[in-house]
């Protein structure tokens, strides 16, 4: 049964998801749209009707989702094996394509809000599937900054009843610039931005990490964070001049804090889902300046990589007996050549080694933004944080790759098993084409960029700078000498990401929590027990003893009744 839904959950997305990759290709060369209307039911004249629409880029988008969650799947069939609950967990993956599914191909803010609930839902399930206090936190942490999103697009979807339906992309165009489309498009903006972690909400990203390392593999790559990217590129046109300044704002930002904090992190998953944050800012930034067909040039060459970076990553964590610091790591290519060498193939394709997926993408985004009206803050944000994206990777070979092994032992260090590296050559054979095989497909005449030189050589002056400065901060040696026990302040504040984590989780719950606790110290436990539950409660306590004295057979109590009683009566009878 374990293998039966693995394999046939396998077959069906993957022959599922290429027959899709075709379907894109022929719409690109034949310039087609396809929309679809499904008449669900009709009463009474009213008609409920679920629209689809197809074309070229939510055919691709879709392949791709379901061959790298086929990929996924086929992985996690060894990586979960001995998981008693392996069903349930292929089948919640199955619920988040699906989920993404309807996302992708809904043209209808209806559709759309039913996708987007399915996949924040989905993710609460599959971050507390590892059933432990961590686990726990870090769902309810990516829930409720989801949710976020979730009310925007229903007051999104409120206001769009001016307009008489929500199928917003019959009136995207025609609507831009005016003030409702101004504020729809900043709610959409907003529920984007919930999805892509972009600042304030970029805490959920890493503590989703509690997940499966599968999980974490679909979630980076193609589903849950990229969600809100492909919200924005078809949302696109409506956006204003205003809008796009915060989001180049936002997302440059987000991109320089990610790939600062990466290099101050050691933990191997943490560092690919900084990369992830990074990765996400730049497709932001491009869709800001107008771009939004590169950014999802970026997006498709992205998912590649950064899924086989994830199995990578969990066939590492897999063999170290579940270590995830990178300290512990050395040499690794002696011991599991083939993961290594994956590993570091989808590294390199991260900070863009030419020919591999990552090269014709980001060096085509650079090169745009150099030749874009651009301000000089953006510019800057966008050549840092691309110097620290080689920093960072440089600085995770030298962790992995170089040196001796630093674990207890390597006796249990072996290659990942069939089903594991099958899943990892799919994703390693795209990682190496696909980049090249997506530029001849969307860009199918080549594009004339008219640079000085200075801006020609800046992008690999930078990538070289980042990567002597990876190796170097990676061979630092351990002493008081070491920059993080110096400036202990600005590397706690630079690795904690910018102290977001601490605001998301502390810096929310603390003001509640204190007036809760001096609420109980004055009521409960103060003034409100004295005047209520204890003081009715030694109230009652001494009129009980003194009915009890009552109730005793004495002569007393019986003749001072009837004296009592003989005076009251005559007072009655002389009134």
């Amino acid at each position: 049964m374990l293998m039966s839904i693995c394999f046939v959950s396998f077959v069906f997305l993957f022959l599922l998801g290429w027959f899709c990759c075709f379907c894109g290709v022929y719409f690109i060369m034949s310039d087609l749209v396809y929309f679809i209307d499904w008449n669900i039911i009709t009463l009474n004249g009213s008609s409920v009707i679920m629209t689809f629409l197809f074309d070229w880029m939510s055919l691709l988008f879709m392949g791709f989702v379901f061959i790298i969650s086929s990929l996924v799947i086929l992985y996690s069939d060894d990586y979960m094996f001995g998981d008693l609950s392996i069903v349930r967990f292929i089948l919640l993956v199955l619920m988040f394509v699906v989920s993404m599914m309807f996302l992708i191909i809904s043209p209808n803010v209806i559709s759309i809000l039913l996708g987007w609930d399915g996949l924040g839902l989905v993710s609460y399930l599959l971050v507390i599937y590892y059933q432990n206090v961590r686990s726990y936190g870090a769902g309810m942490l990516t829930v409720l900054s989801n949710r976020i999103g979730d009310v925007a697009l229903l007051m999104a979807i409120a206001w769009m009843i001016n307009f008489g339906s929500w199928s917003f992309i019959y009136y995207l165009e025609f609507m831009s610039g005016s003030v409702e489309m101004e504020l729809i498009s900043f709610l959409v903006v907003l529920a984007a931005m919930t999805s892509s972690a972009q600042i304030p909400f970029s805490s959920w990203l890493p503590a989703a990490m509690a997940a499966p390392t599968p999980v974490s593999a679909l979630v980076h790559s193609s589903t849950l964070v990229t969600a809100g990217v492909y919200l924005l590129i078809r949302f696109s046109p409506s956006f204003g001049y205003w809008l796009n300044v915060i989001l180049l704002l936002v997302s440059g930002l987000t991109m320089f804090m990610a790939g600062l904090g990466a290099n101050f992190e050691f933990d191997l998953k943490s560092i690919i889902a900084l990369s992830t944050l990074s990765q996400l800012g730049l497709m932001i930034m491009t869709i800001s300046i107008g771009l939004s067909g590169l950014a999802f040039f970026h997006l498709l060459t992205h998912a590649l990589f950064k899924a086989l970076l994830f199995m990578c990553a969990g066939g590492v964590i897999h063999s170290m007996g579940d270590s995830q610091d990178i300290r512990f790591m050395g040499g690794l290519s002696v011991y599991m050549p083939f993961t290594s060498s994956s590993l570091m193939v989808s590294n390199f394709a991260l900070c863009g080694m030419p020919f591999l997926a990552g090269f014709y993408s980001s060096d085509f985004i650079l090169e745009m933004f150099s030749m874009s009206y651009l301000n000089i803050f953006g510019f800057f944000l966008l050549f840092v944080s691309t110097g620290l994206t080689v920093c960072y990777s440089f600085r995770l070979f030298y962790f992995v790759m170089c040196g001796d092994f630093n674990f207890v032992s390597s006796c249990s260090m072996v290659e990942t098993s069939y089903n594991m590296v099958f899943g990892m050559i799919g994703l390693l054979i795209m990682s190496i084409f696909g980049g090249g095989s997506l530029m001849w497909l969307i860009c199918p005449t080549p594009s004339v960029i008219c640079l000085p030189y200075y801006l020609s050589f800046l992008t690999l002056f930078v990538v070289f700078v980042g990567g002597w400065l990876g190796y170097e901060i990676a061979s630092f040696s351990f002493g008081d000498v070491l920059f993080s026990a110096r400036l202990y302040g600005a590397s706690s504040f630079a690795g904690s990401m910018w102290f977001m984590p601490f605001f998301s989780t502390y810096g929310v719950s603390f003001l509640p929590l204190e007036v809760g606790y001096s609420a109980t110290s004055v009521f409960d436990s103060g003034w409100m027990e004295f005047f209520g539950g204890q003081g009715l409660y030694w109230v009652l306590f001494n009129l009980g003893k003194v009915n009890q004295w009552f109730q005793y057979n004495s002569l007393k109590v019986f003749l001072g009744f009837f004296v009592m009683w003989v005076i009251i009566l005559l007072f009655i009878l002389i009134y």
